[in-house]
């Protein structure tokens, strides 16, 4: 449904690190630049991307947006969930773990990144 997903942000280097962490805790690979100063991350066919806006303002987060990661277990999100805050990120919700609900049984895991977006790493269980 989606091609891609970018974030903003106002130091590229503070994201980045962040990110990486995120992404390996995850099993992928450090973010590439491109020419344009944006830092992609492919993974698991999908792409993610931060960046400076384009326009110059700072960057800013959304008001009840919510970024989701597909892991592939409780123990990944577990660990995306300890890069992250272990790298600038800042625990939110109630602690990684199970919820039921209309989804179904779900493990879950969020953060917020260094500029605030919200972040959730969603593993559905059997």
């Amino acid at each position: 449904m989606f091609s891609h997903v970018m974030v903003g942000t106002n130091d590229m280097a503070r994201s980045k690190a962040f990110y990486d962490a995120l992404f390996a805790a995850m099993g992928g690979k450090p973010g590439q630049e491109d020419p344009l100063g944006r830092v992609l991350y492919f993974h698991r066919g999908a792409l993610f991307m931060i960046s400076k806006p384009i326009d110059g303002e700072p960057a800013t987060v959304s008001n009840g947006g919510t970024i989701g990661f597909g892991v592939a277990s409780p123990e990944e999100a577990d660990a995306w969930h300890r890069a992250g805050t272990e790298n600038g990120g800042t625990a939110v919700e109630d602690p990684p773990g199970e919820r039921n609900g209309s989804a179904g049984r779900l493990y879950l895991a969020y953060l917020r990144d260094p500029d605030g977006n919200k972040l959730c790493a969603l593993h559905r269980l059997g």
